[in-house]
């Protein structure tokens, strides 16, 4: 499967990177063009990708062509390689706020799979949530969810949830290294250097987040689990929860989704 590339910022080069690792694609199947030349030609050359000349170009020798542009330029820059995403060929559209019926709207019954992944696709530790227009095949939307699978975990999500998974999972890498970062710093507080109290904040948040994955408990089951009565841990959550940490939490949330749906 050839894939096309129009556009090469940091997330489509970060599912790049990640199939890349993985081997799920090979390089020399890899097309892609950009408006910046000077950024994007030097990667397709240090990754043995293919830098092509034009969007045209990409969605002529592609399968499959992922749409990775801003939003305000999405629909314009699709209309423009319509005539060369012939039968067979379809496309993955990772553009925020432009839903299917969009699409439809500007290039008819063009099968189109949209995804919403995160930044950790780089590292194969991916969170994606995907839905198809009604041209996408089964076999095409199998095709999709495949791909994504191999960096990563894939979901299938109702187009009106895109925002609050946007939220949940697009986003909130920076909030997670945000949380690390604090949990560091209070480690540098009580006499600990910067990078080790790094290391031991990141290998604990990654391996609660595996037992959340792995346990058949939800997490609040998991917190009484590790506070025994009138404990250090049941001190330091009290503290936590005193500083409003939990709403704290979801008014991020609410002010990503209102950001994304344009009410902020």
């Amino acid at each position: 499967m050839k894939i096309g590339f129009i556009g090469a910022g940091n997330m489509g080069r970060a599912i790049i990177d990640g199939w890349l690792k993985t081997k799920t694609v090979a390089p020399a199947d890899f097309y892609i063009h950009s408006a910046h030349q000077a950024s994007y030609e030097p990667y397709a050359q240090a990754n043995g990708l293919h830098a092509v000349a034009s969007n045209l170009a990409v969605a002529e020798a592609a399968d499959v062509v992922v749409l990775a542009v801003k939003p305000n330029i999405a629909l314009h820059v699709l209309k423009s390689v319509q005539t060369a995403l012939t039968a067979g060929k379809w496309v993955i559209t990772m553009v925020s706020g432009i839903d299917l019926a969009d699409y439809a709207d500007a290039v008819g019954d063009l099968p189109i799979l949209r995804i919403m992944p995160n930044v950790n696709v780089a590292i194969g530790a991916g969170m994606t949530a995907l839905i198809g227009n009604a041209a996408l095949t089964a076999d095409q939307y199998a095709a999709g969810q495949k791909l994504f699978d191999a960096i990563g975990e894939t979901s299938e999500v109702a187009e009106k949830d895109f925002s609050t998974f946007s939220a949940l999972a697009g986003s909130s890498p920076a909030y997670v290294y945000f949380f690390i970062d604090a949990m560091a710093r209070a480690g540098v507080k009580h006499g600990l250097d910067k990078a080790t109290a790094t290391k031991i904040a990141a290998q604990a948040t990654l391996g609660s987040a595996k037992m959340v994955l792995a346990s058949d408990k939800v997490p609040f089951e998991l917190i009484d689990q590790v506070s025994s009565p009138g404990g250090t841990t049941v001190a330091g959550l009290l503290a936590m929860e005193e500083a409003g940490f939990m709403t704290s939490v979801v008014k991020g949330i609410d002010a990503t989704i209102a950001k994304e749906l344009g009410d902020a």
